[in-house]
């Protein structure tokens, strides 16, 4: 994937366009936050009037310092609650952000081309929309814990400063600019590492999901020590990006740290000069030191968690990057296909290619009538399954025009197009669920007969009633504890359950015994009475009986006709078909 170069500002700006959405509850932390600050900054003053209640004329006022006691202790209280409710108006806020986030990455998924998936890895995929997802899940909660709070703090705290004694205010105030300064400096170089590190992440997991779906396939060459080297090499990477990361981050820290201990010896040195004047008091030199410490906390807490909102900003940036990828153009207008679809397909002067500049299909031409059967034959590599691609409206062709029913495929809706057509692949999916669910996973308001009436005739009924619960059996990720001539079964048992007009078998019983092949092959015969079928077939003898037989070679039609006609014709369909028969 080709990132998106995002800034700190950037994706900032990015996050409150999120945000927008609930002002209210922003305002409302932000007034909560207001009050927090407000009220923990009174108690310095009380403080030090109570000092000099203490000191007043040699003598105690204790009828003073009760009500000033009395005072802080009930804006202590106060103080606690509205911090409590402001930290759960921030966590509320933080998660529905993220779950927006998240929510529309999954609808972003829907709306790319399939052409994406196939170049981009799943393992980066994946880390972008979980890893780094709760990366920046967790430094927006933190960001809006602490940075509103120890913004409005260093604000209030100036105010109340300039109020007690301006000439230490300014004291303050001209060291502010010099740790923002070096703050900043240190962590755009930590944000480059950060977004470093972020990629790397997503190259080791997309390694170890390509281990773990493999494993068996490593285990077989002997490749263990290899992979061990590959994801111990990849691990390196990211720890080293990791460590420079926080190395300049942690800079910040011990740095902001010694000019806020700067500014409050200035303090406490010019103050106490300022009471041995007699200028200031005792209980007023306490208070000015206390918001010295006040003024320093916020510096130091946001320095304190620079790691993690840098760590949270690339990621972020991550996952705005694939945010930004241009879906598929759905902007023209469209019309769904009536009720009832001949299923008359063709392509006009359809060129196609993967990659520009290597051609695969060019000028290809072919008209089919409805109900018809056509057999797709021809070496790896020729195009058979690019014209499946081509025909799902996967891809969209370079040039030319495919039609449905006379309607041209750019002016039909993707769904109503889909559900013409039923697909069984050679390669088998099937999700996380019961076996009944899994085949009515197309037809979703299917009943449990209608499910066990396409079993029966897919012939795999008899197998799921031997499993624990029956069509209630839970089947584990992509149907992994059955047998692949089991799970093949039941994805031609969905496809039968569908009805559809148009059908394309793509090897669709490869993984299947001879002997159940001949009762599904039988199945198939009665299924493809009166409907278009396009048939992928590597072994010859399954497409005999096709109405009309495509041989493809470097993506055109080379020869075309029934089976016998081909025979007689002499041509490269009789050399495959004598390839496999030339045995018998």
């Amino acid at each position: 994937m080709e990132e998106k170069k995002y800034t700190e500002g950037k994706v900032f700006r990015r996050i409150l366009q999120y945000a927008k959405v609930y002002k209210l509850w922003i305002f409302l932390s932000f007034f909560l936050s207001f009050l927090t600050v407000v009220l923990s900054l009174t108690l310095p003053i009380l403080m030090g009037k109570g000092i000099d209640n203490l000191l007043s004329e040699g003598k105690v006022n204790f009828s003073g310092l009760h009500r000033i006691l009395l005072f802080m202790l009930v804006i202590l209280v106060f103080t606690v609650f509205f911090q409590w409710c402001m930290n759960q108006v921030n966590t509320y806020l933080s998660y529905k952000l993220v779950e927006d986030l998240r929510r529309n990455c999954i609808h972003h998924m829907q709306k790319l081309p399939i052409s994406y998936y196939d170049r981009e890895k799943p393992g980066d995929l994946l880390s972008r929309l979980t890893t780094d997802i709760e990366q920046f899940s967790q430094g927006i909660l933190m960001g809006l814990n602490q940075f509103l709070q120890a913004v409005l703090t260093v604000i209030e705290t100036a105010v109340f400063l300039f109020i007690l004694e301006w000439k230490i205010a300014v004291i303050l105030l001209l060291i502010t600019p010099l740790s923002y300064f070096i703050a900043k400096f240190i962590a755009k170089r930590a944000y480059i590492y950060f977004q470093r590190q972020s990629k790397e992440r997503g190259d080791t997991s997309s390694f170890a999901t390509e281990a773990v779906g493999n494993i068996k396939l490593i285990q077989a060459f002997q490749k263990e020590e290899d992979m061990e080297k590959q994801y111990r090499e990849k691990n390196e990477k990211m720890s080293r990006s990791s460590m420079q990361a926080n190395f300049y981050s942690s800079l910040v820290n011990p740095l902001t740290r010694f000019l806020n201990a700067l500014g409050y010896a200035l303090v406490a040195g010019i103050g106490g000069y300022l009471a041995i004047l007699g200028m200031l008091s005792v209980g007023s030199l306490s208070s000015l030191l206390a918001y010295a410490t006040q003024y320093a906390k916020p510096f130091n807490d946001i320095t304190s968690v620079i790691t993690e909102l840098q760590n949270s900003l690339a990621s972020a940036s991550r996952v705005f990057s694939f945010l930004d990828e241009k879906p598929m153009d759905r902007t023209k207008e469209t019309q769904e296909l009536g009720a009832e679809i001949s299923g008359k397909v063709a392509l006009s002067h359809v060129d196609f290619s993967y990659q520009k500049g290597q051609k695969l299909i060019t000028d290809f031409n072919l008209e089919v009538e409805p109900g018809q059967t056509i057999a797709i034959v021809g070496p790896t590599g020729c195009g058979k399954t690019t014209l499946i691609n081509l025909l799902m409206r996967f891809y969209p062709p370079n040039q030319g025009e495919i039609y449905l029913d006379g309607f041209p495929y750019e002016k039909i809706e993707e769904a109503s197009l889909r559900r013409a057509y039923g697909m069984v692949l050679q390669e088998t999916w099937l999700k996380s669920d019961t076996v009944f669910e899994n085949i009515r996973y197309g037809k979703e308001d299917a009943s449990l007969e209608e499910v066990r009436e396409a079993c029966k005739r897919a012939h795999c009924h008899h197998f799921i009633m031997q499993l624990p619960k029956g069509y209630d059996t839970v089947l584990s990720e992509d149907g992994g504890n059955l047998s692949q001539g089991q799970k093949q079964l039941l994805c031609i048992a969905r496809v039968m359950l569908m009805d559809p007009a148009i059908l394309i078998l793509d090897e669709a019983t490869s993984s299947i015994d001879t002997r159940t092949e001949q009762k599904v092959q039988s199945a198939f015969q009665e299924m493809l009475k009166g409907r278009t079928a396009f048939i992928v077939a590597h072994r010859l003898s399954t497409i005999q009986n096709a109405d009309c037989i495509l041989v493809m070679k470097d993506g055109n039609i080379i020869e075309k006709g029934s089976h016998n006609a081909l025979l007689q014709e002499n041509g490269f369909y009789k050399e495959l078909y004598e390839s496999q028969f030339q045995a018998s």
